[in-house]
């Protein structure tokens, strides 16, 4: 089954200064963080809470190829999309 996002849910995650959000393989949840500064967009990388959630709203469709794309790329326990992820 290929991976999806049928929660629409985010949270911010201030120690990893990232927006958080899960995927679904299956019956398997995918953790999945969104660095603020790959919010950013060329912006000072710490960011509020409500602008990185306003950012990610924003992205989502993209934000979810990217993240489709690495975990594609193999299995791991939870993926952390940076600013390169978005090139």
């Amino acid at each position: 089954m290929p991976l999806s996002f049928p929660n629409q849910s985010r949270s911010f995650d201030g120690a990893r200064n990232a927006v958080r959000f899960l995927g679904h393989d299956g019956m398997f949840e995918v953790p999945f963080y969104v660095e603020a500064a790959a919010l950013a967009r060329g912006a000072p990388t710490r960011t509020t809470e409500a602008a990185c959630l306003q950012a990610f709203d924003a992205a989502r469709n993209s934000i979810y190829e990217v993240a489709r794309a690495a975990y594609a790329n193999g299995r791991r326990t939870i993926y952390v999309l940076t600013a390169a992820d978005f090139r």
